[in-house]
């Protein structure tokens, strides 16, 4: 296996080990985990940097709520509050609850789903800081933890419900992080066409002192035709320098 690839694919499961231990690994762990890439001490120093970002202890929890801005911790302050308007469990209730939500008793699924709520905004601060808002991560994971509680009869065993449950949010909450970046990916490549166009349309528009048309553009800039009218469309019709059909 390739080297980098290697790295990206250890890089991963180092991380995702992390998220299954309430974010922390030891640095042990993750050393043990590269010993056959041998990585020098600035390689080593790169992989605890990457963790960090992604909210990941080494060796002791990192908090969380110091990486967050003032307005995410507001809301969140604003969102627990709320949620403790809901009742407590004991974890003798937990089980039970639990039990029935397995064998499809409709309350207790709905019970459940109350209890694991105080769990989604601890986790979605983990995934702060990537791009998507406090607010949506939580809307996202309690998404999934209503959907997951209805999944529960196809485990075994009570023990296996919270990890099950966890990994669909956090699972979830990783998925609208990657849809945000590709939509953002996307985004960008519409306004670097549009801005090409448009670098394009003023520079032969200075050269011949008036507006251009799209065929006189297409013609000296190589662009297609088809692509001047995509952004001029995309635009709304701003590119000033390409003369109004």
């Amino acid at each position: 296996m390739d080297r980098e690839v290697q790295f990206a694919k250890t890089l991963e499961e180092i991380k995702q080990r992390a998220r299954a231990q309430q974010n922390l690994i030891s640095s042990a762990e993750v050393e043990a985990a590269f010993a056959a890439l041998s990585l020098s001490a600035e390689q080593l120093q790169m992989v605890y940097e990457y963790l960090a970002q992604n909210k990941i202890g080494v060796d002791e929890p990192l908090d969380v709520e110091e990486t967050l801005q003032e307005e995410e911790r507001d809301y969140l302050a604003s969102y627990l509050e709320t949620l403790q308007e809901l009742p407590g469990a004991t974890a003798g209730e937990r089980e039970a609850v639990t039990l029935s939500a397995m064998a499809g008793d409709q309350d207790a699924v709905k019970r459940l789903t109350e209890i694991m709520l105080p769990e989604v905004p601890q986790i979605a601060k983990l995934y702060t800081g990537q791009g998507v808002s406090l607010e949506d991560l939580i809307g996202e994971g309690n998404v999934a933890l209503s959907l997951g509680v209805t999944m529960l009869g196809a485990l075994e065993h009570a023990s296996e419900a919270e990890g099950m449950l966890g990994k669909m949010i956090m699972d979830a909450m990783e998925a609208c992080i990657a849809a945000d970046a590709e939509e953002a990916k996307a985004d960008q490549k519409i306004a670097d066409k549009v801005n090409r166009v448009a670098d394009a349309a003023n520079a032969l528009s200075e050269e011949l002192r008036r507006e251009v048309t799209v065929e006189e553009l297409a013609q000296e800039s190589g662009l297609s035709k088809k692509a001047i009218e995509d952004a001029v469309r995309i635009s709304g019709g701003k590119i000033e320098s390409i003369m109004k059909g």
